[in-house]
């Protein structure tokens, strides 16, 4: 086997039996990386400097084919529910099969931390077939100083071989793609799909594991402060603006994915974005826009013209999924540590398709815990094969496909922050008013920043405020006329009947949703439930 770069003393490979590899590359920075991707025919040079790839049959994470496995600790801890088990023997023999498969070929290995804070973060070694998923993951986690190299000792190791088909039969799959996770052995095995967010992913789960136990509240939210060290968090699904409102240009962005919430405030788990692109608009959201001309940010399932060499962001053939990866200094304004204080403020984040929400809501804390344990979101006609109208998503904790406990740990802990730190809790939706996808339009961007700055700032908590007569939350009445006649969503709608059966019928769907949390949360969370009975005349 050679070995090339910058690399742990240690023998890191022999340790998890990756010793037959004929060449590790290690520690290589994003020149090289950028380089090694386009020698090997992984990814085409993009005008401006990125790297466009294309990840082929898998264009986002495979949330049914992804693992725990079963132990005496897993047990009791993992909420089985939600996640799928895997025996160890069936672990063993897929790790056996994978080391075997990496015989002769040429990997990538990335040291990196899991996590701005010292005293929680995960050091996390990655062993990659591409090296274009190498440069991914040292964009998304945070890189060590170079002195640090010598002496690192990874506490999380994945190996991602996308050329690795698992057998159902043999390894205890559901089809040939695996992500699999052995919470004991710090080990997670990702074949059968070339989608680089399950790498992220992975180390997210193992953080949402391990955090809870130390008092640390994990979280998928972006993260900013303000110029007076006021931090906000911003909770949401894809597609609720969580990338896009937490880049705001007068506020230093911490992050725009995971985060710790701790006994020392907040702090982001990554050194990166991984922002959406479908649509695009350098107006709109200049600062990721300007990501996409930067060298060796890495383009995934964008169309690229094959003469100009320039990015179609509009052209949404591949996926609607399309997005880009770069490293957080990229935007100008980002954290040097990542860390910062308790927030002052928390954002749920909702694309309401149904245009019953309204733009935004003020909520008690039993409020802002029923919300993230609903973790509310709408999918719109169009977007997936067979949807023909808008279809409720309820993701608990925002998040649930990284949740390895149950949500109630998550809500409690949340619950508990808040109290201790006073949060003002917001919800916001950015989806759809004057109507549902399809006749209504979408909230307007300029209105969601004015009445978020609002938010922020603390202005908007002196406003007045009526109540929702559906959800019960507190939603503000007046104010700048860029918003203001946005603010009950019932009076734009035309036919107000319509609205109340729109609003009634979601009301049912939270109803319906809950249902499975109701034995875990305290009678204050099961009075913040929206009621149909309150519907308005």
């Amino acid at each position: 086997m050679e070995e090339t770069g910058l690399r742990n003393r240690d023998a890191g490979a022999e340790a998890i039996g990756l010793d037959n590899a004929h060449t590790i590359n290690w520690n290589f920075n994003e020149a090289a990386l950028y380089e090694e991707a386009l020698k090997r025919g992984e990814g085409e040079a993009v005008s401006g400097g990125p790297i466009a790839v294309n990840t082929g049959q898998h264009t986002g994470r495979s949330a049914k084919d992804k693992f725990i496995v079963l132990s005496p600790a897993t047990e009791k801890t993992v909420w089985w529910d939600n996640n799928a088990q895997m025996s160890a023997g069936q672990f063993e023999t897929l790790l056996s099969d994978m080391q075997a498969h990496a015989a002769d070929k040429t990997l990538y290995a990335q040291d990196l931390h899991g996590g701005a804070d010292p005293q929680y973060r995960l050091n996390v070694r990655v062993y990659c077939e591409f090296a274009w998923h190498a440069l991914f993951i040292r964009h998304l986690l945070r890189r060590p100083a170079t002195q640090e190299l010598s002496s690192f000792v990874p506490s999380l190791t994945i190996i991602d071989l996308p050329s690795f088909h698992a057998d159902p039969a043999r390894h205890g799959t559901r089809s040939e793609t695996v992500i699999a996770c052995d919470i004991d052995k710090r080990i997670v095995l990702i074949g059968g799909t070339a989608y680089a967010g399950e790498m992220k992913k992975s180390v997210f789960t193992f953080l949402n594991y391990l955090l809870p136990a130390e008092g640390v509240m994990p979280m998928h939210c972006s993260a900013n402060v303000g110029p007076g060290g006021d931090a906000a968090i911003f909770f949401g699904l894809s597609g609720t603006g969580k990338t896009t409102l937490s880049a705001d240009p007068g506020r230093e962005l911490l992050g725009d994915d995971e985060h710790g919430w701790g006994a020392d405030g907040i702090f982001n788990f990554e050194g990166g974005c991984y922002a959406k692109t479908i649509r695009l608009r350098r107006d709109a959201e200049p600062e990721i826009y300007a990501t996409t001309e930067r060298f060796a940010t890495v383009l995934e399932n964008v169309v690229i013209d094959p003469v100009t060499r320039t990015p179609d962001f509009d052209d949404g053939s591949l996926t609607e999924n399309a997005r880009c990866a770069y490293p957080l200094h990229y935007i100008s304004n980002a954290s040097e540590t990542g860390q910062a204080d308790h927030p002052k403020n928390i954002v749920m984040l909702t694309a309401d398709a149904f245009g019953v929400m309204p733009p935004i809501a003020k909520l008690t804390s039993s409020q802002a815990m029923y919300h993230f344990l609903s973790g509310y979101t709408a999918k719109v006609a169009g977007t997936e094969r067979g949807l023909t109208e808008p279809e409720a998503t309820f993701s608990t904790c925002f998040g649930a496909p990284f949740m390895p406990r149950h949500p109630s740990e998550y809500g409690n802990l949340l619950r508990a922050l808040i109290a201790q730190h006073g949060v003002d809790c917001w919800l916001v939706n950015t989806g759809w008013t004057g109507g549902a996808y399809g006749t209504g339009s979408r909230m307007p961007i300029a209105a969601t920043r004015k009445l978020l700055t609002a938010a922020l700032d603390g202005s908007l908590a002196q406003a007045n405020f009526r109540k929702d007569p559906f959800f019960g939350f507190d939603v503000p009445v007046g104010g700048d006329p860029v918003y203001a006649g946005l603010l009950d969503p019932r009076e734009t709608w035309g036919d107000k009947a319509a609205y109340d059966a729109q609003a009634k019928r979601l009301v049912g769907m939270f109803a319906a949703n809950f249902s499975k949390f109701e034995g875990y949360v305290d009678n204050d969370i099961l009075d913040a439930a929206p009621v149909i009975q309150m519907a308005a005349e």
